[in-house]
């Protein structure tokens, strides 16, 4: 009998990891998709050349609004996710934590979104690579990271990649590329604030609770631009430009999903595998963008990127090879004590042992 429970517990343990793996392959696959089908979509909807719905501010906040109002309702009506507790969210910790993520996550959303109408797909994503160099270096400026000469070095390096592939770019226009840095160097900030201000104080929160709290006031800054900027607009051109409720409808669902598969992603496996995941869709994106979309896509575009993209393997790569050294110290410092008081335990056996020895 304990043979054959052995046999079973050895042979289920091996099913148990392949399926660990496979759910793990499966959370990164639906990641890619929805971020893939996000931005394809994105793209056609704001294409002069394709759906031509030239305004990004307004599809943003169609977004914010629909995220807004469904995890609203998952969160107050259906009870499915509860809003932290240790600490509460205050008034007074909204504005000093939600309030300025929630002003760079606008800028962030309304340059990246602007930025399709000029640039090709492809090109944002090689653009986009510039993402680690603009999170270490206000990591860096912000303390919360140290500085180290291989690492910037690394940054460097992805740095030329994407100049090579900016000046073998077909479609340069200065004004979209610009839109684009911008809104790189707004997420990059968001991300380093998202640290300092919420990761810091011991707020977790999922992706339906940011959304919960951070839609709403997203959308409110949204409303500042788009009074100014596109309102006008809309109201010029009148009834002649209708947006499609299919259309919108679905684009803001998959932008809803897309969050649930970051949270999905991030709290199944971990933000590396995300980071690297990242690599493998911006590839899809740029073949996508090459041969569906018919972008130009210059050899000198591939070379470029394709340095960049050797300096994001390696950062990911170092960024792993980090994690395991912290983990194998954190190990080591559980098992040092254990050690030592067993080490101490010996001592005081060895001790009463001799003690007995010279009585008897």
């Amino acid at each position: 009998m304990a043979v054959e429970s052995s046999a079973s517990s050895s042979t289920a343990q091996p099913t148990s990891v392949l399926a660990s793996v496979l759910l793990s392959y499966a959370y990164v696959a639906l990641w890619i998709s929805l971020s893939f089908t996000v931005i394809v979509y994105n793209k056609y909807i704001l294409d002069p050349k394709m759906y031509d719905w030239p305004f990004p501010i307004s599809l943003t906040m169609i977004h914010m609004a629909f995220c807004a109002s469904l995890a609203a309702a998952l969160v107050r009506v259906f009870r499915l996710v509860d809003l932290p507790s240790d600490p509460p969210m205050t008034s007074s910790l909204y504005a000093a934590t939600v309030v300025p993520i929630g002003a760079l996550y606008a800028l962030s959303l309304w340059f990246s979104n602007s930025a399709y109408i000029y640039l090709s797909v492809s090109f944002i994503q090689m653009l986009k690579a510039l993402m680690p160099v603009a999170v270490y270096s206000l990591a860096v400026a912000f303390r919360t990271d140290s500085y180290r000469r291989a690492s910037m070095l690394n940054m460097l390096a992805i740095s030329a990649g994407v100049a090579v592939a900016a000046l073998g770019e077909a479609r340069f226009d200065v004004f979209g590329v610009t839109l684009q840095l911008a809104a790189v160097a707004a997420e990059a900030t968001r991300l380093v604030l998202i640290q300092m201000l919420l990761t810091s104080r011991g707020i977790k929160l999922n992706p339906i609770t940011s959304l919960y709290y951070i839609a709403p006031c997203c959308l409110l800054f949204l409303a500042v631009p788009w009074m100014v900027v596109e309102l006008p607009r809309l109201r010029a051109v009148g009834n002649t430009v209708s947006p499609d409720l299919l259309v919108f409808g679905t684009n803001s669902l998959c932008a809803f999903a897309l969050n649930l598969a970051v949270f999905l992603l991030v709290g199944k496996t971990s933000a590396l595998t995300m980071n690297v995941a990242g690599v493998v869709k911006d590839w899809l994106l740029i073949a996508f963008s090459w041969t569906v979309i018919k972008d130009t896509v210059t050899p000198v575009n591939l070379a470029g990127y394709a340095i960049a993209f050797l300096g994001v393997a390696y950062y990911n790569h170092a960024k792993l090879q980090g994690l395991k050294a912290k983990e194998a110290e954190r190990k080591a410092a559980s098992i040092s004590p254990a050690m030592e008081e067993d080490a101490e335990a010996g001592k005081r056996l060895l001790t009463q042992d001799k003690a007995n020895a010279r009585r008897n």
